[in-house]
């Protein structure tokens, strides 16, 4: 038996332009606007209260915790609005995700909210296929922090797994959190170049899911 466990946002769904709109929205309050270059090059790994802490950092602004709590709230019905009403899945995502449960227990450790990942699960038609998820809403502190995918593993022992463990990711933030937990990754590059992936430390980079076979992510 041999786990999966799979980022969520631009690994199964081509949801980080989705993210990048309702960020605006969020903060068109402040007049501030984040660009596709700055969100892929300082926001598309961490959740979202750590985003608009650094975006309001490099703007000089200094925000409570309980204003946070209210950027994060005021985003996420409008990532929503536009995730449900342009929903993209990427080509593979549902095949890969069944293909895998059928070789070991699937999990997602992501950075996106709980509700997020169960919408696009029931959308892909992979919801009975995975054993648990781990989001945001779940840990203390998200990527790249090693902490998700630390409870990756300890949801994986749960179910009383003892075999190889993989993640699949496409984020650099992503891989320094599966390597700092200790699992090795696997990165596509829907986002980041090849170079960049794997300077970060994943073991294999492909350009799409089709790409991910079992010995690419089993390193056989």
């Amino acid at each position: 038996m041999f786990a999966t466990l799979f980022d969520f946002d631009g690994v199964l769904v081509d949801s980080e332009p989705v993210h990048l709109a309702a960020f605006n929205d969020a903060l068109s309050r402040m007049n501030i606007t984040i660009s596709e270059q700055e969100y892929v090059d300082r926001y598309l790994s961490l959740d979202d209260a750590s985003a608009f802490r650094e975006v309001l950092s490099r703007h000089r602004i200094t925000l409570d915790e309980e204003q946070i709590r209210a950027l994060v709230a005021a985003k996420a019905p409008r990532f929503m609005e536009r995730f449900e009403a342009g929903f993209k899945e990427f080509p593979g995502a549902r095949e890969l995700v069944l293909r895998r449960a059928a070789r070991g227990p699937v999990g997602i450790v992501s950075g996106a909210f709980e509700r997020e990942i169960e919408f696009a699960l029931r959308k892909l038609g992979v919801r009975d296929a995975v054993a648990f998820v781990v989001a945001t809403d779940h840990v203390a502190a998200s990527k790249p922090d090693p902490e998700p995918y630390r409870a990756g593993l300890a949801a994986l022992a749960k179910l009383g797994h003892t075999g190889g463990v993989v993640a699949i990711e496409d984020s650099l933030g992503g891989i320094a959190s599966a390597v700092a937990a200790g699992v090795r990754c696997v990165a596509v590059s829907h986002a980041y170049a090849e170079a960049e992936l794997s300077r970060a430390g994943a073991v294999a980079v492909v350009a799409s899911l089709g790409e991910l076979d079992d010995a690419v992510l089993e390193g056989a």
